[in-house]
């Protein structure tokens, strides 16, 4: 019983659009954060990854997304 609604949690997780979204910004953050981290020689970690990225990019990482009809 346990693996089929972890089957149809997971199928309705790769339908959501809110999901995909999440992952799109995951996946720019952890690009934010090995950019980073290569310009300042060390690893800046996640969370400051994140909220630099939110800070300074995020909104225009959107409209550029929505531009593009995603």
């Amino acid at each position: 019983m346990v693996d089929e609604k972890d089957k149809l949690t997971a199928a309705l997780l790769e339908k959501s659009s809110l999901y995909q979204q999440y992952l799109a910004e995951r996946e720019e953050v952890l690009r934010h954060k090995w950019l980073e981290s290569e310009r300042m020689g060390c690893d800046i970690g996640f969370e400051r990854a994140l909220m630099d990225w939110v800070l300074n990019h995020r909104t225009k990482w959107r409209k550029s997304r929505q531009a593009a009809g995603e």
